[in-house]
């Protein structure tokens, strides 16, 4: 129902509840609205402007200005309905409006990026793809901490949840234990993105874990394991730990050690070694292989054996093949040749011969 009195006021009823307003605030509320809307008209056209021109076009693109343009709409449709006395109402000291207005500021930001996260992924060359989404998540995890304290202000709640955590003596609690585990393994991510000791798709061993890097995040890295497990480990302890990544440059050297019996010629086993090697596809050349003998052993000569592969090898079942896959061929033709590769064997040498004595019993069986 609405109804206009002699003042000039205008009365909305909405069932039980009635809205009285004037003629003056439905024109401001006019007003409100469709300088919001010119606002917004502005800056969709400015942000479609700057992204035929700026590299930054993952942020500066065609959803970010249709982002901005639906949330200034939207911001000024709450303002006018305030100025209206429709969304006027208080609840716990703070207006309809200003709630409103801090949601959809803080949505139209978790959007914003999103998408700028999404586009900066997918805009990525290849080679770079791994730095790229670290970047992206660093960017979207900003814009919406940033999106979630200015919601709070905007609402007027920064003030009163802090009081009310203080009250309760949580934030003592929250900041003591929790946030500082949160804030170290913030920085922590962030000191390792320029630092850059792994990347993702990187083979790495990081004390007792060792695997491929599936997940880099701003407070952890995930890591799946060589028997397919995944493995969480916080940022700071990461970036405090002694990271070995197994990828880092394109070759690698697989060291492989094996005995053969003392009356074998060294160094024709040796040439039968490396002649395997030669033959080998996957072992480089450059650096070229070595095999040696190490030392002299209890029951065997053991012979070192240096082969450089390529890096992507060690990969899950890869670095068996790098490895044992080499080991066996090497024994296998050692086998064929003649070479003995002795079992373990101790000789006893007694100070005095020993002599056995058979009981009746014995003698008799």
């Amino acid at each position: 129902m609405i109804d206009i009195n002699a003042s000039g006021n205008v009365t909305i009823g909405f069932g039980p509840t009635n809205v009285t307003m004037s003629v003056g605030n439905i024109i401001t509320a006019i007003a409100v609205f469709i300088v919001g809307f010119l606002i917004a008209k502005v800056v969709k056209h400015y942000i479609l402007t700057l992204s035929k021109s700026t590299k930054y076009v993952w942020v500066l693109n065609e959803d970010t200005a249709r982002t901005f343009y639906n949330m200034i709409v939207i911001i000024s449709a709450f303002y006018a309905l305030h100025v209206l006395g429709v969304l006027s109402y208080k609840v716990s000291g703070t207006s309809l409006s200003d709630i409103f207005t801090a949601l959809t500021v803080f949505y139209f930001s978790y959007l914003l990026a999103k998408k700028s996260k999404d586009y900066m992924v997918m805009r990525a060359p290849k080679e770079k793809l791994n730095e790229m989404q670290v970047k992206a998540k660093l960017f979207y995890y900003t814009v919406v901490t940033i999106a979630f304290f200015l919601a709070l202000n905007i609402a007027g709640l920064s003030g009163r949840l802090s009081t009310i955590m203080a009250a309760a003596g949580i934030t003592g609690v929250v900041l003591g234990i929790a946030s500082q585990a949160v804030v170290a393994n913030f920085l922590a991510g962030i000191a390792m993105y320029f630092d850059k000791p792994l990347r993702i798709g990187d083979a790495v061993r990081i004390g007792n874990v060792e695997g491929i890097v599936h997940d880099i995040r701003i407070l952890s890295t995930r890591i799946r394991a060589w028997d397919g497990t995944l493995v969480r480990v916080p940022n700071e302890k990461l970036f405090n730990s002694e990271i070995v990544n197994l990828q880092k440059y394109p070759a690698r050297r697989a060291e492989l050690t094996l005995g053969i019996a003392y009356r074998e010629d060294a160094q024709r086993a040796i040439d039968i070694i490396m002649k395997v090697l030669d033959e080998e596809p996957y072992v480089l050349a450059v650096p070229e292989p070595r095999a040696y003998v190490e030392e002299l052993g209890d029951s065997a000569v053991n012979i070192r054996v240096w082969a450089w592969v390529p890096s992507s090898l060690w990969r899950g079942q890869n670095l068996l093949r790098a490895e044992y896959g080499l080991l066996q061929k090497i024994r296998d033709a050692l086998k064929r040749e003649g070479i003995e590769i002795p079992f373990p064997q101790r000789v006893n040498w007694f100070a005095e011969p020993l002599r056995i004595k058979f009981t009746d019993d014995e003698q008799e069986s």
